[in-house]
């Protein structure tokens, strides 16, 4: 169990109701940051290359280097650990170099890098709690460096309105620079939708032309967040991670965040690299 996690006490609740009239015993562990689960997490490092820490278990202590991201994988570093560690009792050398020797997750903080020296990420956050989440782990790799957030997201059509200005906030309270574009707007308007994007940037002050923009264009909207990114800072493209198309009216057009992102790259930096993918709206200006 996630010991951080709001549901704790409640499923910890049902456990032991649930262990009262088993015939077997139930085993459970918790895992967290919290300095009362069975396996916490201490000396975490947030670094370009992952992430670095110390599990400990009464008393005894495992350094911890992961290749992916965030305190959200570091959690899942500690669930997996206390999966195989506690629950099938395989020995600590074994579970640190299976954790050591997991690689990211298509679209999952997925790097893009072609030489550039700035990270570029494509993610899949497409909710505001997702977004809170990707930002957050973007300030703690960047801000030590004096390096800025750049996103690039958008919000779907014919989905939760209330989301739009949610994570349009979301971006304006975490992100330096915000770039709102197309994200499968369907049979709604792209226009309307990243009014109401605009909107919810502008009530926690953001302001339009400088910590926010409206792209419509999600190729022209990554290209430009490229090119606005300096030595030091991160580039997200979220919403869309490993998905494959984008759907305009009824349309399901072709689309892939990572080869939009190399294909951006690959221009900034003057060198060969896939074609930008072409959606209806780079017909429209």
């Amino acid at each position: 169990l996630n010991r951080d996690d709001n549901s704790y006490d409640y499923l910890h609740g049902f456990i032991l109701d649930g262990g009262e009239s088993a015939t077997a015993e139930i085993r459970y562990y918790s895992y967290g940051y919290h300095p009362q689960a069975d396996l916490c997490a201490e000396a975490v490092a947030h670094h370009s290359d992952g992430i670095a820490f110390t599990l400990v278990r009464d008393g005894f202590r495992l350094p911890i280097i992961s290749r992916l991201w965030g305190r959200y994988n570091v959690a899942n570093c500690l669930a997996a650990a206390a999966v195989t560690l506690l629950g099938l009792g395989l020995e600590a050398e074994a579970v640190r170099q299976g954790i050591a020797s997991l690689t990211e997750v298509p679209g999952r903080m997925e790097r893009i890098n072609l030489g550039q020296d700035f990270l570029a990420i494509v993610d899949f956050a497409h909710t505001p709690n997702a977004l809170r989440v990707a930002l957050q782990t973007a300030q703690e790799i960047v801000r030590p460096h004096r390096g800025r957030v750049i996103a690039i997201f958008g919000s779907a059509g014919l989905r939760d309105r209330v989301k739009r200005r949610m994570m349009a906030e979301v971006a304006t309270e975490l992100a330096d620079i915000s770039i709102f574009t197309a994200e499968d707007p369907r049979t709604e308007s792209l226009e309307g939708i990243l009014a109401e994007m605009a909107a919810g940037a502008e009530a926690r002050g953001g302001v339009e032309g400088k910590t926010f923009w409206r792209i419509p264009d999600r190729g022209e909207a990554i290209r430009f967040g490229v090119n606005l990114a300096r030595a030091g800072d991160i580039v997200l493209a979220l919403g869309k991670g490993h998905e494959q198309s984008m759907c305009f009216g009824e349309v399901e057009y072709p689309w892939d965040d990572r080869v939009a992102m190399r294909a951006a790259l690959a221009e900034c930096l003057g060198i060969a690299g896939p074609p930008m993918p072409h959606l209806p709206t780079r017909d429209q200006g």
